[in-house]
C-alpha cells in the first residue's frame, strides 16, 4: 500500500483492525476508509476528500446518498424493515416488479426473480435455465466475472487465483474466447466472426454438444475481464447462434446495466433480446438487491423451485424505484453525454502517454488499457496499479480491472467540474507514475 502525504492517522488503525479480525480474502488496492460521501465526493474517517471514480465498483450510479434514495429509505425503514416475499406480499416489491418489466428489454410479457446480489441472480438464471429447458451444460466466456458463489464461480474465467483451491466446481460449464478487438488472436480475421465460428465448428463439433446446451451466458460488455466492448455484430450473431439451436441467451447486466453504459440495458446499444436479463450493483444505488428479468414463457417453475428469504428487502426496493425514477429523469442521458467527454479527454491523452494503449467504453463505464508501449501492446500491469496508488495519494479513487485496464466509473449525475477536476488528478498521477518507473 502507499500512503499519501496527507493524514492517515485514523485510516490506518483501522486498517490494523480490519487485517486482524477480518477475512484476508477481499482485495485492497490502498487504505482508504471511507467516512461519508456525497454524489461524487467521499470523504476518509480523517476528513481527506476524494474524487470517486469507482462507485463502489459501479453500484452508486446515483451517487454516494443520494438524498432522494436515502429518503425512499427512511421512509420504507419507518413502516417495516422485513416481510419474507418467499412467504408473503409487500407493495415495494410488486411495484419494483411491474417497473422493470415495463423497461425490460424483451418483447412481449416478463417476470422478475428478486435476490441479493449479482451472484445470486446469476444463480438464479442458471436453475431456471435448466428447469426450462431440460439441458444441463452452460457456455461462458474466458474473461468473464459472474460472481464468486459455486454456480457463480463456475462461469467465471477471469483471474485463476478466484478459482484456485475451490474445485470441483459445477460440471458442464465450457468456456469460449470472448471477442476482444484490441486483443485478436486470429490475424486477418474479424473478431466476433472468428469466435461465433469457433463455438459452431470446434466447440459444438467436438466437447459441447449444442443440443445439451441450457444457456450462453455472457457480459455484452465485459468488466472485471478489462472493461472489453465486443465487435458490432458480435451479439447479434450470438443471438442468432442460440436461436439456430435452441439455446437461452442469458446477459449478465450486473455491472452494465442501470445506465452504466448510457441506456439503461448495454443489450440496447445493439438492440439485443435476452431470454434472461440479471441485474444487481447500480439496480438501488448501494442496497444490496439482485434480480433477473425472464420472458414468461420461461420462469414457469412451481412455487419452492427457488427462493430467497431476504431477495427483494423492502427496504432495497423502495430503494430501487427511487433510483429508476432519476435514472428516467436524465442520468441516463447524463452518462452519455459524460462518457463521451470522458474518453475524448483521455484520448488526448495519448498524445502525451505512448503507454496508454487503448481507451474504450460507453456511457460512463470506461476502460484505459496500460502498455509498455502502443506498437508492442505488451500489458503493464506494474504502471496500471502505481497509476492507481498515484491516483489515490492525489485525491482520487481508481480501480484496476483485467491484467493492466484501469477502470473508470463515476456515478452517472457527476457534475462537469468533478469530472475535470477527476481527469486532472489522472492525468498528474499517469505523469507520476511514468517518472518514477
Amino acid at each position: 500500500m502507499t500512503t499519501p502525504p496527507h493524514s492517515l492517522t485514523q485510516s490506518l488503525d483501522y486498517v490494523r483492525r480490519d487485517n486482524e479480525n477480518i477475512s484476508p480474502s477481499y482485495t485492497r488496492s490502498y487504505p482508504f476508509v471511507m467516512g461519508r460521501g456525497r454524489g461524487a465526493e467521499v470523504w476518509d474517517v480523517d476528513g481527506n476528500r476524494y474524487i470517486d471514480f469507482t462507485t463502489g465498483i459501479a453500484v452508486t450510479n446515483t451517487g454516494h446518498s443520494h438524498p432522494r434514495v436515502v429518503q425512499a429509505i427512511k421512509d420504507q425503514a419507518e413502516q417495516f424493515l422485513h416481510m419474507s416475499g418467499t412467504d408473503f406480499y409487500y407493495p415495494t416489491q410488486i411495484q419494483l416488479a411491474e417497473r422493470l418489466n415495463a423497461l425490460a428489454p424483451i418483447s412481449g410479457p416478463t417476470k422478475v426473480f428478486f435476490g441479493n446480489s449479482g451472484a445470486e441472480a446469476l444463480e438464479a438464471a442458471m436453475k431456471l435455465a435448466r428447469w426450462h429447458s431440460g439441458r444441463p451444460r452452460f457456455l461462458a466466456f474466458h474473461g468473464s466475472f459472474h460472481g464468486r458463489t459455486y454456480g457463480a464461480l463456475s462461469l467465471t474465467a477471469s483471474k485463476a487465483i478466484q478459482r484456485k483451491g475451490f474445485a470441483p466446481l459445477l460440471p458442464g460449464v465450457t468456456h469460449a474466447i470472448y471477442p476482444n478487438p484490441y486483443r485478436n488472436p486470429w490475424p486477418g480475421r474479424e473478431v466476433g466472426e472468428a469466435v461465433l465460428d469457433d463455438i459452431e465448428h470446434r466447440l459444438f463439433k467436438t466437447t459441447m454438444p449444442p443440443e445439451e446446451v441450457a444457456a450462453v451466458i455472457i457480459e455484452p460488455i465485459q468488466g472485471e475481464g478489462g472493461y472489453i466492448v465486443p465487435p458490432d455484430g458480435f451479439l447479434a450473431g450470438l443471438r442468432a447462434l442460440c436461436d439456430r439451436h435452441g439455446i437461452l441467451l442469458v446477459l449478465d447486466e450486473v455491472q452494465t446495466g442501470m445506465g452504466r453504459t448510457g441506456k439503461l440495458f448495454a443489450c440496447q446499444h445493439w438492440g439485443i433480446e435476452p431470454d434472461i436479463l440479471c441485474l444487481a450493483k447500480g439496480i438501488a444505488s448501494g442496497m444490496p438487491l439482485g434480480a433477473i428479468i425472464a420472458r414468461g414463457d420461461i420462469m414457469r417453475w412451481p412455487p419452492g423451485a427457488h427462493a430467497s428469504t431476504f431477495g427483494g428487502n423492502p427496504v432495497s426496493c423502495a430503494a430501487a424505484l427511487a433510483t429508476l425514477d432519476l435514472l428516467e429523469e436524465g442520468m441516463v442521458e447524463m452518462a452519455a453525454s459524460s462518457g463521451e467527454y470522458v474518453m475524448a479527454r483521455l484520448r488526448a491523452f495519448m498524445d502525451r502517454y505512448p503507454q496508454i494503449g487503448e481507451v474504450r467504453g460507453k456511457g460512463l463505464m470506461v476502460g484505459v488499457e496500460l502498455v509498455v508501449d502502443r506498437e508492442s501492446k505488451t500489458p503493464h500491469p506494474g504502471l496500471r496499479d502505481l497509476i492507481v496508488d498515484k491516483a489515490f495519494a492525489a485525491g482520487l479513487l481508481t480501480l484496476g480491472c483485467g491484467t493492466n485496464s484501469l477502470r473508470l466509473v463515476p456515478p452517472l449525475n457527476i457534475p462537469r467540474e468533478l469530472l475535470d477536476e477527476g481527469l486532472d488528478l489522472l492525468d498528474h498521477a499517469i505523469a507520476a507514475a511514468l517518472e518514477e518507473l
